[in-house]
């Protein structure tokens, strides 16, 4: 069976152009434009270029974006009076703090500073709280990609084994929530669980979250069964003459290597898309930020679905 691809950069292109009509009717119809506030502290380089992405994608569709650069050596107290201020900002609808932060500054009081009515991560309680019991609210947004990727490729996802290896608040535990929501049966693995491989060779749906390269082999995946592969690891690689290469977490007949432009790892008999950071994550990031434009109001044609549906299953 020859593997085929989820393109999540042809269906992040798509969403883009849905978020922006739906930003300019926002506009038109109530003068509202969503805007997003991310604030990062210090010089990490992945996340300057992910906060960059974010900031940009955002534009492209139509909001207004406000972007906040620290210094490394910011006191705590500034960092959380500067969220304070985005909280009561009517302008801003959303807000993202770029982790991980400086060891002097506790993430935990910055994620407890943060208003849930604007909470795009889904980091605050209470919008984790929502998840869990299925009430309407933010997302996470990569489980919320991956979802999106699998609705579009996979179909009906009911009465699927899905299996999530990694068990954070980032992505596995949330993403757990929203396939159980589409009726899926949920098995959460990590890098601890005992037979690991048996465990995944039962899955229709392997989401890979678990942050070490290379852990899932090949012939761990099941014929016919989809693939995402959350995230990539930065490796590093003197003897290919780079400083580092990026490698995905499941890895196929050969060893996966993903260059930015060719993201894409194939393992035979699977569907298999390694989601990056400028796909579908950011922009699920920025669509929510949209849909919390004017107090949580959505402007949408009569029976168009975006985001999922939160139906609260009880058996």
């Amino acid at each position: 069976m020859t593997a085929q691809i989820i393109d999540g950069k042809t269906y992040a292109a798509g969403l883009r152009e849905r978020i922006a009509a739906h930003v300019a009717r926002l506009k038109a119809e109530s003068g509202v434009i969503p805007g997003l506030a991310v604030v990062i502290v210090g010089h990490d380089p992945a996340s300057e270029i992910y906060v960059s992405q974010k900031a940009r994608q955002t534009v492209e569709v139509g909001m207004h974006s406000e972007k906040y650069e620290l210094p490394e050596e910011t006191p705590e107290a500034e960092v959380l009076a500067l969220i304070e201020r985005l909280n009561v900002d009517p302008h801003i609808h959303g807000i993202l703090v770029q982790l991980p932060l400086p060891k002097h500054i506790d993430p935990v009081k910055v994620i407890l500073t943060i208003s849930p009515d604007k909470d795009v991560d889904c980091f605050t309680p209470a919008s984790v709280g929502k998840v869990q019991i299925g009430l309407p609210g933010p997302v996470a947004c990569t489980p919320l990609g991956c979802l999106m990727l699998l609705r579009d490729f996979v179909g009906n996802l009911g009465g699927r084994h899905a299996v999530i290896v990694g068990r954070s608040n980032l992505v596995g535990k949330p993403m757990a929530q929203l396939l159980l929501r589409e009726n899926c049966t949920v098995t959460i693995a990590h890098s601890r669980t005992a037979d690991l491989p048996g465990i995944v060779r039962q899955a229709d749906l392997v989401v890979a979250a678990v942050g070490r390269p290379l852990l899932i082999k090949g012939d761990w995946i099941k014929p016919g069964a989809a693939v995402i592969d959350v995230g990539v690891n930065r490796i590093p690689a003197p003897e290919r003459a780079v400083l580092f290469e990026m490698q995905c977490q499941v890895h196929g007949v050969q060893a996966v290597v993903v260059q930015r432009e060719s993201p894409v790892a194939l393992i035979p008999g699977v569907q298999c898309r390694n989601i990056m950071a400028d796909m579908v994550t950011d922009n699920d990031a920025v669509f929510q930020v949209f849909a919390k434009g004017r107090q949580g109001l959505l402007l949408r044609q009569p029976g168009e679905r975006i985001l999922p549906s939160d139906p609260v299953h009880r058996h």
